[in-house]
C-alpha cells in the first residue's frame, strides 16, 4: 500500500471508523437475523448481495474515503440488507409482529435499489459521471425510481410476485389502476439496467491504461453473471443461480478500484475463455457421441459411453491448444507466428538505422504477446535504452548488466531479461515485460533467443556502420586538412617565390632596354609574362584544392566567387547563418563547384540553379540546370567521386536527369 502522501492512503480518523463499524454492525445484525428466520431461495440473493456489497463498500471507503463509487456501494448494500430482512420477516409463516409493516419495507425500496445500481455502472471506477449529460439521465432515473417506489409504497403492486404472508399496510384507494400502470412502469427495471450497462460500453471505448484495466474487471464479472443466468434459465427455468452470482461484481469492482495494478485479469480472463470452450466442446462432443451412435448403430450403453471418453481423451490436447490460442487472440490481440516474427524481423533491417531497434521491439512484443519491451545497447559495464515498446524510452540512466535484471523488477511486474552476446562479448540486452499471470513458454523462450540472436547481429551490423562512417568522416576531413595544407604551403612557398621571380625579370627588362640591348629586354619580357600565366595557373590550382575565401569567410562567400567565374548564369540562393563544420562546408563547395562545372563543359546549359539551405534535416543543397541531361554516374567519374563523398558524411546523393529534362542532384548533408 502506498505511503501517506496521498489523502486517500491516510489512515481513517476515529469517528469515520465508528461511523463504518456502526453501518457494519446494523448491516450484520439485518443480513444475520433474516437467516435466522429461514431459508427462502427467491430471496438469498438480496441477503448475498447486501452482505458482499456492504462488506467491498466498506472497504472501499475505509481506505480511501472521498472515493464515490465506494459510498454507492454501502448504499446499494444497505438497501439490500433492509429489503432483506424485511422480507424475511414478511415471509416467516406466523405472522410475526408488525409482519405487515416490515414486509412492506422490504418491497418497496427495491426500484431504488436497481437505480443505485444503474448509477454505480455508469459511475465506475472513480465514481464520476461521463459527463453533464449523462449526469441528467442519472437523476431522471431516480427520479422514475423514486416514482416507482411511492407507487410500490402505497399499493400492492409488488406483492403478488413476493409471496409476503402479512397484507400491504396501506388500503389507498386506486390499487386497480395501478396495478394497469405497474405493468408498464415496471419496465423502466429494464431501462436502469440498459443505461448503466451502455454507460460501461461507452467509458470502456474510451478508456485507455489503468482506467481500461480497472473497466475489464467489472465487465468480466458482470458477463459472467449474465452467463449463469442465462444457464440457469435455460438449465433450470430460473434466474435465481445469476441471482446469487451477484456478489461476484463487487468483488470484481473492488479488485478494478483498489488492486488493478498488482492483479491483471486479462489472465483470469484468458484461462476462463479455455475453459469455458473446452466444457462445452467436451460436453457436446460426448453428448453427440452417445447420443449420435446410440441413434446409428446399437450399441450398449457402456461401450458408448467407453468410446466417447477415448475420443475426448484423443482430442482434448489438440482442442485445448487451439482454445489457447483462440483465447490469446481474444484477450492480447494477433501475435506473429515464430516464422512471421523472424519475418518481420529480416524486413526491418532495410529501415533506416534510427527506426532498427524501434522496429525490432515491435516484433518482439508482436511475438511474444508482450505488455512493454525495451532494447538496450551496450557493453557488459554500462548499457543505455536505445528503443522501446509500445513507448519509446525516456531519460534512463545506463546501468551495468548485472544490474539491469534487478533494476527493471524494482517496483513493478516481473521482466525477462535476455542478453544479447556476439562472440563472447556482450552487446545489448532485451528487456520484455509479459501481462501479470502469464509466464514465457518453452516456445517462446526459443523464439526470444532466436530474436535475441538476430538482434545481436543488427547491433554488431550497425557498431560496424557507424565505425566505417566515422572513418569515411575522418578520412575527409584528413583530406581537407592535407589540401588547406597544400594551399597554403603554395600560396606561401612557392606562388610567392614565383611573384618575387617575376619582379626580379621586370626589372630586367627595364634595365636591357635602358642599356639598348633590344633583343635581350624582348626576351625577358616575354618570359615575365609566361611567368605571371604560370603563376596564375597555380593560383587556380591552390584555389581548387582548397579556396582561402572558403576557410576565411565561410560557404556563402566561396559559393559565390564560384558562381562568379562560371562560364554559364548561375542563379544562387544560400542561406546557412553560422559557420558550418569545415567537412560540410568543404563537401558541400565541391558538391557546387563541379556540378557548375560539369553543366558548363557537358550539357549545353542556358543556366544553373543553386539552392543551399540549413534545415531541420541538416544542410540541404539542390543544384539543377536545363541542358541535355542523361548524365549517369561511372566509376572513376566526377559523378561517382561526389556520390563517394556525400556518403562520407552519411548522406545520399540523388540524381535525376532525364534525356532532355536536364539535371538536378540532391542532397540533404547532417550538420550534427
Amino acid at each position: 500500500m502506498a505511503t501517506a502522501a496521498n489523502a486517500y492512503e491516510e489512515a481513517p480518523p476515529a469517528a469515520r471508523e465508528a461511523g463504518l463499524g456502526v453501518v457494519a454492525l446494523v448491516v450484520a445484525v439485518l443480513v444475520s437475523y433474516g437467516w435466522y428466520l429461514g431459508f427462502h431461495l427467491a430471496n438469498a440473493h438480496n441477503g448475498l448481495i447486501a452482505a458482499s456489497w456492504t462488506a467491498v463498500g466498506l472497504y472501499v471507503v475505509r481506505m480511501r474515503p472521498r472515493h464515490r463509487e465506494g459510498w454507492l456501494f454501502v448504499a446499494t448494500g444497505v438497501v439490500h440488507a433492509v429489503m432483506f430482512f424485511g422480507r424475511q420477516y414478511g415471509l416467516h409463516e406466523g405472522p410475526l409482529p408488525a409482519a405487515s409493516w416490515l414486509g412492506w419495507l422490504g418491497v418497496w425500496p427495491l426500484p431504488l435499489a436497481i437505480a443505485g445500481f444503474g448509477w454505480m455502472l455508469m459511475a465506475f471506477p472513480d465514481g464520476r459521471l461521463l459527463s453533464g449529460r449523462w449526469l441528467g439521465a442519472a437523476w431522471a432515473m431516480a427520479a422514475v425510481a423514486g416514482a416507482m417506489a411511492t407507487a410500490s409504497a402505497l399499493w400492492p403492486v409488488e406483492y403478488d410476485r413476493t409471496g409476503l404472508v402479512a397484507p400491504h399496510p396501506f388500503d389507498v384507494p386506486g390499487a386497480a389502476a395501478a396495478a394497469r400502470v405497474w405493468e408498464y412502469a415496471q419496465f423502466g427495471y429494464l431501462l436502469f439496467q440498459a443505461l448503466g450497462t451502455v454507460a460501461i460500453v461507452v467509458r470502456l471505448r474510451r478508456a485507455g491504461g489503468d482506467e481500461a484495466r480497472r473497466m475489464r474487471w467489472l465487465v468480466f464479472a458482470v458477463v459472467m453473471d449474465i452467463l449463469i443466468l442465462a444457464a440457469g434459465l435455460a438449465i433450470f427455468g430460473s434466474p435465481v443461480p445469476g441471482l446469487l452470482g451477484l456478489p461476484l461484481v463487487p468483488v470484481a469492482a473492488a479488485f478494478g478500484i483498489l488492486r488493478h495494478r498488482l492483479y491483471d485479469i486479462d489472465p483470469v480472463i484468458n484461462k476462463t475463455i479455455v475453459v469455458g470452450s473446452m466444457l462445452l466442446l467436451v460436453t457436446a462432443g460426448y453428448v453427440a457421441l452417445v447420443v449420435g451412435v446410440g441413434g446409428l448403430v446399437p450399441v450398449e450403453e457402456r461401450w458408448r459411453s467407453l468410446l466417447a471418453t477415448a475420443v475426448v481423451a484423443v482430442a482434448f490436447e489438440p482442442l485445448r491448444r487451439r482454445a489457447q490460442r483462440l483465447a490469446d487472440r481474444l484477450v492480447y490481440g494477433p501475435r506473429a507466428t515464430p516464422y512471421e516474427a523472424l519475418s518481420r524481423l529480416s524486413a526491418q533491417l532495410t529501415a533506416a538505422p534510427e527506426e532498427l531497434l524501434d522496429g525490432i521491439a515491435a516484433t518482439v512484443a508482436s511475438a511474444l504477446g508482450a505488455r512493454e519491451v525495451v532494447v538496450w545497447v551496450g557493453d557488459e559495464a554500462c548499457m543505455a535504452p536505445r528503443a522501446g515498446w509500445p513507448q519509446p524510452v525516456g531519460r534512463t540512466d545506463p546501468a551495468p548488466l548485472n544490474d539491469l535484471h534487478h533494476g527493471l523488477r524494482h517496483g513493478g511486474p516481473r521482466w525477462h531479461v535476455r542478453p544479447i552476446v556476439d562472440q563472447g562479448t556482450a552487446r545489448g540486452a532485451i528487456a520484455v515485460r509479459k501481462p501479470p499471470g502469464e509466464p514465457l513458454t518453452a516456445a517462446e523462450e526459443r523464439l526470444l533467443t532466436d530474436l535475441v540472436a538476430q538482434t545481436g547481429l543488427v547491433i554488431v551490423q550497425q557498431e560496424q556502420a557507424q565505425q566505417l562512417q566515422a572513418a569515411a568522416r575522418r578520412i575527409v576531413s584528413a583530406e581537407d586538412a592535407a589540401r588547406r595544407r597544400l594551399e597554403r604551403d603554395l600560396h606561401d612557398g612557392v606562388q610567392l617565390r614565383l611573384v618575387t621571380l617575376g619582379l626580379e625579370l621586370g626589372a630586367l627588362a627595364e634595365q636591357a632596354k635602358a642599356s639598348g640591348d633590344g633583343l635581350l629586354a624582348s626576351r625577358a619580357k616575354d618570359a615575365r609574362a609566361q611567368l605571371l600565366e604560370a603563376t596564375a595557373d597555380l593560383r587556380e590550382l591552390a584555389r581548387g584544392l582548397h579556396p582561402i575565401v572558403l576557410a576565411q569567410d565561410g560557404l556563402e562567400a566561396a559559393l559565390a566567387a564560384v558562381a562568379d567565374r562560371s562560364a554559364i548564369p548561375v542563379r544562387l540562393r544560400v542561406s546557412v547563418g553560422s559557420r558550418l563544420p569545415r567537412e560540410i562546408e568543404a563537401t558541400a563547395y565541391y558538391l557546387v563547384s563541379e556540378s557548375i562545372t560539369n553543366a558548363a563543359r557537358h550539357s549545353a546549359a542556358g543556366v544553373v540553379t543553386v539552392d543551399v539551405s540549413v534545415g531541420g534535416d541538416g544542410l540541404r543543397i539542390l543544384v539543377a540546370d536545363d541542358g541535355r541531361g542523361g548524365a549517369r554516374p561511372a566509376a572513376g567519374s566526377g559523378l561517382q567521386g561526389l556520390a563517394d563523398r556525400v556518403a562520407a558524411l552519411g548522406a545520399r546523393l540523388e540524381l535525376d536527369s532525364p534525356a532532355g529534362g536536364g539535371t538536378r542532384l540532391r542532397t540533404v548533408l547532417p550538420c550534427g
